[in-house]
């Protein structure tokens, strides 16, 4: 049998679908609209979720590719009371929300830079988000954003 689990469930996936994006899957059929379709070719990071724990870009990844694995999409790192994860809340005290398109992917990618290095400097912070693009906070705020969760997490 072909499973996934996403956000901690468990999905069966026809053979049918195998080819099939990992970014439609989440919106179409699974209805995680969260992670956002920025340009379907692997360039902008907007559909960037976490795979067994690392960030990829979900819009070139198949089915196939993530059969037996874990994925965790935006939905799936608030609190089990629905509350926003503190990387999340970083981001509005931040500023680092404008428009929200690119969010859920930079969220995802700063997650996978702290669970790497947990007290990133301003240089990694910038490196790490290299491959994310952002229209509107012009990156500043998303550094500020990290920095600010690593704070409070001392």
């Amino acid at each position: 049998m072909n499973t996934i689990t996403v956000n901690g469930r468990e999905h069966n996936i026809d053979d049918s679908l195998l080819e099939k994006k990992l970014l439609k899957y989440l919106r179409e059929d699974l209805e995680l609209t969260g992670t956002k379709n920025g340009c379907n070719v692997g360039a902008c990071g907007s559909c960037t979720v976490l795979i067994d724990n690392v960030a990829k870009k979900s819009c070139v990844v198949s089915l196939s590719k993530v059969i037996g694995k874990s994925v965790t999409t935006i939905e799936g790192v608030e609190g089990s009371d629905g509350t926003l994860h503190p990387l999340q809340q970083a981001f509005i005290d931040a500023g680092a929300v404008q428009c929200g398109f690119c969010t859920p992917g930079m969220v995802m990618k700063g997650l996978d830079l702290l669970s790497k290095n947990p007290e990133p400097d301003r240089d990694e912070i910038r490196k790490a988000f290299n491959g994310n693009l952002c229209r509107c906070t012009g990156y500043q705020q998303i550094i500020d954003a990290v920095q600010i969760y690593v704070e409070r997490q001392k």
